[in-house]
């Protein structure tokens, strides 16, 4: 089937070629009055948070919701179509009723973690664009898979890693500043990001009509309904859960999928990562998991909130709300010529639509997404087994470690296994 990437791609082999307006509506399997048809994937806090500037953008039409509570899908579903002055929003309890329909160009996945690997991979086989939340995975053998997906796909992927664009630049020019040497030799990064997952534990409570319950489960173990997993309704809290392990990381993943990034970033580590990872010295601590790479720099999970970049001429400490250096002349004496510069965008939304239009990379690939939480992984496997451990960021794998190797993925509930790519 030609879609408006093959398309693309293959004109680009030959003459030079003038693309007209009905030319491009085609291309784009004639998405309302020419827009970037996006469905999306998973209709809870985040989600609604984000429809607002999906609706708002003039190059997209939502055109479908996906959710496997009722209350939600038809709540995300009247929002769409009250924004538009229609009733053409498509609406279902199962993601790949949308993947399948032509009108449909791209997709916003924002379900629970265990979720998106399924969701990514068939998305990516059917040339859908893919802008999907943090953490982009459950596990480390997920992220191979999914790098490899996106790329065989040949679509444009953007990670919710919205620290590389927003919050004022902050991030960015911190980065700029460690990869510039202003705070010379790298010598640690402290990371400030909560603790691991746990198994869950929760009680069986009586599940209200209108949930999905087995499919919200999806490959995770089969268990009895509890709303700490799934609030029934609409709610204006995270869910949690993100405690616990069949589903999450915990706040390691969470935030880590954030802050590690920046770290990757810092480091000018976006293809790569460490190479051995160590539990701390207390076998109750859950802090001080300790991820070296190969060029002796150490990430430290601890500390404040947000990352500390400490090097053998000063320090540089950013989060969101704040941006400072030891000593405080580092921060003021402005970038030269030849300096680091990091790309920048308006937002993180506008820089995925901006790549979609070009077929680039965005900030947050695929790549750069996976190879931060890949960091967040390696520190929870750290805690859970404790003892120090060997990796290969380029194999994808413990070298040499038959028992590591095994913790790289988990059993699929029948059903429910990963689809192929």
């Amino acid at each position: 089937m030609l879609t408006r990437r093959t398309f693309l791609k293959s004109s680009a082999l030959a003459a030079p070629l003038i693309l007209t307006p009905s030319m491009l509506g085609a291309i784009r399997r004639a998405a309302p009055n020419d827009r970037i048809g996006l469905a999306v994937i998973g209709c809870g806090k985040r989600a609604f948070e984000m429809l607002g500037s999906f609706m708002d953008a003039p190059e997209i039409q939502v055109v479908g919701v996906c959710d496997v509570d009722t209350t939600r899908r038809e709540h995300a579903r009247k929002l769409v179509n009250d924004k538009y002055g229609n009733q053409d929003c498509v609406s279902t309890n199962f993601y790949y009723d949308l993947l399948i329909k032509k009108n449909v160009d791209a997709v916003a996945i924002c379900t629970p973690d265990h979720w998106h690997i399924n969701q990514v991979v068939e998305a990516a086989v059917m040339g859908k664009d893919i802008y999907c939340e943090k953490p982009l995975t459950l596990n480390l053998r997920e992220c191979q898979l999914m790098i490899e997906a996106v790329r065989k796909g040949g679509v444009v992927f953007q990670t919710g890693s919205q620290q590389r664009t927003e919050f004022h630049g902050k991030f960015r020019q911190a980065c700029e500043y460690v990869r510039s040497g202003r705070i010379g030799q790298v010598l640690t990064v402290h990371i400030g990001v909560g603790t691991s997952s746990k198994p869950c534990d929760l009680p069986e409570e009586t599940m209200e009509p209108g949930l999905d319950w087995d499919r919200w489960l999806g490959p995770a173990p089969k268990r009895p309904y509890n709303s700490i997993l799934s609030p029934r309704g609409i709610h204006s809290h995270y869910p949690q859960w993100r405690q616990y392990t069949e589903y999450s990381g915990g706040g390691m993943t969470d935030m880590g999928a954030h802050n590690f990034d920046i770290a990757q970033w810092g480091l000018d580590m976006d293809e790569s990562g460490p190479v051995e990872v160590l539990p701390p010295q207390d076998e109750k601590a859950e802090y001080g998991a300790t991820l070296v790479y190969a060029n002796g720099v150490r990430v430290i999970h601890g500390g404040p909130d947000g990352i500390t970049f400490t090097g053998t001429k000063g320090q540089i400490h950013v989060f969101r709300d704040r941006l400072a250096s030891i000593p405080e002349s580092i921060l003021k004496e402005p970038l030269k010529d030849g300096d680091t510069k990091l790309p920048e965008s308006p937002s993180h939304i506008r820089n995925w639509l901006d790549c979609i239009k070009n077929t680039e990379n965005p900030i947050c690939n695929v790549e750069v997404g996976c190879r931060s939480i890949a960091c967040a992984h390696l520190c929870n496997l750290a805690y859970w087994h404790r003892r120090p451990l060997k990796w290969d960021p380029a194999k994808w794998e413990f070298p040499g470690d038959a028992e590591a190797n095994k913790w790289l993925d988990y059993e699929r509930r029948k059903g429910y296994e990963l689809p192929p790519a």
